[in-house]
């Protein structure tokens, strides 16, 4: 279900926006995944959470939220734009003895890379999003604030659209940094209780130039204290909680290489197994996953000095990220007050 995870807290006054799954279901079908017209750069929008063609486009399961996104981007390389542009330049310039300069160049620009949004191969990508209404958080399987924030947005426009009044959501930032907390556990040779400290981390300087990785390397040892001594600070560490879940902390707050435990799968089976691939074990993962996570993150964010009390006006609003525009928001946007 995650391999990678950004934690938001929504602003109480959000919950409102999930009481309804049939209310929640009418909003994304407005805003469902449609994929680019040949002149399109990039489109996105909600898909089935299970996959099936014509299924829900909200999954409740134990009361938690099951959403995903997905997202179709065709790029035109700068370097094949410049080299068609240049052919036009010239040619033009040959039949009329001048060279187009400022808005001419400009408007011929943009013509030439709609043209080859045709034969532009597309990516896709596809995020999940889930929502616990009762501790109003959110999880979006992201690797960046950008780009989580930017599913925050689809979802916020989403449910404007259907007359809900826009939400607030912040990620989750705690009051202790990450790299210090991490550094202290490194140095102490200890993790917080009911944590363990795996076999892999990395450290970097103050600049980010300088760099000292261990893989699959006990991380019990004084080096590891001397390079933090050093000036060199934890910007990764494998952990553990229990035997449920495996990760890596980031410096940002961002988990990574998330990956499910024996213990947690031991009522499923095995995670390859064929009959888990159907309705009752897509149900079996969410109920897993967010029933793991749901304790675990909690857990981790005190053993990081808890929560901050951050303003959640600082968080994010529809339509902005990191404070500047997100260029997919805003075409939603568009679309929806069209």
């Amino acid at each position: 279900m995650f391999k990678t995870i950004i934690a938001y807290r929504l602003d109480p006054s959000s919950g409102s926006a999930f009481a309804s799954v049939q209310q929640l279901e009418e909003a994304l079908e407005l805003s469902q995944f449609v994929p680019c017209t040949p002149t399109q750069g990039e489109s996105f929008g909600w898909i089935e959470p299970r996959g099936e063609a014509n299924g829900p486009l909200v999954e409740r399961v134990g009361g938690q939220i099951v959403l995903r996104m997905k997202a179709e981007h065709r790029v035109v390389p700068g370097a094949a734009v410049t080299q068609e542009l240049n052919l036009h330049l010239d040619k033009i310039e040959k039949e009329t003895g001048r060279r187009l300069k400022g808005k001419a160049k400009k408007d011929l620009k943009d013509e030439v890379q709609h043209s080859l949004l045709v034969r532009a191969f597309s990516k896709f990508s596809v995020t999940t999003v889930w929502i616990d209404p009762a501790t109003n958080l959110l999880v979006a399987g992201v690797g960046s604030i950008r780009k989580g924030d930017a599913v925050i947005n689809a979802l916020a426009v989403a449910l404007e659209r259907v007359g809900q009044p826009v939400f607030k959501a912040r990620p989750v930032s705690t009051r202790e940094s990450p790299a210090s907390v991490m550094a202290h556990w490194l140095r102490e040779q200890e993790a917080p209780s009911g944590f363990t400290i795996d076999r892999e981390c990395e450290l970097k300087d103050n600049e980010g130039n300088a760099a000292v990785r261990y893989s699959a390397h006990s991380l019990d040892i004084m080096e590891i204290g001397e390079h933090i001594k050093d000036g060199k600070a934890p910007t990764k560490l494998a952990m553990s909680w229990g035997d449920k879940v495996s990760f890596m902390l980031t410096d940002d707050l961002v988990i990574k290489k998330i990956k499910m435990l024996d213990v947690a799968l031991e009522n499923k089976g095995s995670a390859t197994e064929p009959a888990n691939a159907g309705a009752d074990g897509f149900e079996a993962d969410i109920a897993i996953v967010t029933g793991v996570l749901a304790t675990m993150l909690p857990e981790l964010f005190e053993a990081l000095g808890g929560e901050s009390d951050a303003d959640s006006s600082e968080g994010s609003d529809a339509g902005t990220a990191d404070g500047e525009p997100e260029v997919a928001a805003v075409a939603n946007r568009e679309a929806a007050t069209a």
